[in-house]
């Protein structure tokens, strides 16, 4: 049994070691010609490689050499082809952003986790919320906000007490961070087909920055955040440690 493997690795001397290790034993190949992708490191290494390889329709298997790693496997040089011929497959798809900042600029990014706002300086946020271009709260008082994927409810979203949401639920989360006014306002479950729109009130004494994944926007105007079904990543797991599984686990530790 052979599978041509692409291994990537992050920066750290741990993930490089354990990727000339790995292809020391298995060999190399280019990610366009690889029949599976195996990413050494952690979460945020996951999501980068899953991004920057998203056009080529191959599978993505992680192995942690990080610090979190909830969407990797753990680590093994030996019986890689047997874990990959048995690994069960995840399919996810990202949130894209559209935010216009205070200059008339646009700009687009994608989140596999979540799209956050967050506070610029001293004074809290305003912000209104629109989903599906009705509006839906006129004034929320906050650090700051975030919609958030099913596979990317434990992360940021479960931080700032958001729902874990099951990977095969068709939701969103959108979930404020630090709330104080209304004070008492628990957030909302969206149908995964929903357009959310923030516009950033009183922008120039309270500036607001937008993040997906890491792609910062600073001196936000107003952003609109929806799911892309047209994009999707394929994460593989081995069997019993699927995500469905790490999400009903992590609710109960």
């Amino acid at each position: 049994m052979s599978k041509r493997i692409a291994f990537l690795a992050s920066d750290a001397p741990v993930a490089q070691t354990a990727r000339a290790a790995l292809v020391g034993r298995y060999g190399n190949a280019a990610p366009r010609d690889a029949e599976v992708i195996v990413a050494l490191g952690g979460d945020g290494y996951m999501l980068r490689t899953l991004h920057s390889t998203q056009h080529l329709d191959v599978p993505v298997y992680g192995m942690n050499r990080g610090t979190i790693g909830f969407l990797m496997n753990e680590y093994a040089e030996t019986s890689l082809l047997e874990r990959l011929a048995a690994a069960e497959e995840e399919i996810i798809n990202p949130l894209s952003m559209t935010a216009m900042d205070q200059a008339g600029q646009i700009h687009r990014a994608l989140a596999i986790n979540e799209v956050s706002l967050l506070r610029a300086g001293p004074q809290a946020a305003r912000l209104k919320i629109s989903i599906d271009g009705r509006l839906r709260l006129a004034e929320l008082v906050c650090d700051g906000a975030l919609v958030a994927t099913p596979a990317g409810s434990t992360a940021y979203n479960y931080s700032a007490h958001g729902p874990i949401l099951p990977i095969g639920s068709d939701v969103l989360a959108l979930t404020a961070i630090a709330a104080f006014r209304p004070r008492r306002w628990r957030g909302a479950l969206l149908p995964k087909t929903a357009k959310v729109r923030f516009d950033v009130v009183d922008a120039d004494k309270r500036p607001v920055m937008a993040d997906a994944d890491s792609t910062s926007i600073t001196d936000i105007d107003w952003v609109e955040i929806q799911s892309e079904p047209t994009i999707r990543h394929r994460i593989l797991f081995d069997p019993g440690h699927g995500l469905e599984e790490r999400l009903i686990s992590e609710q109960f530790t």
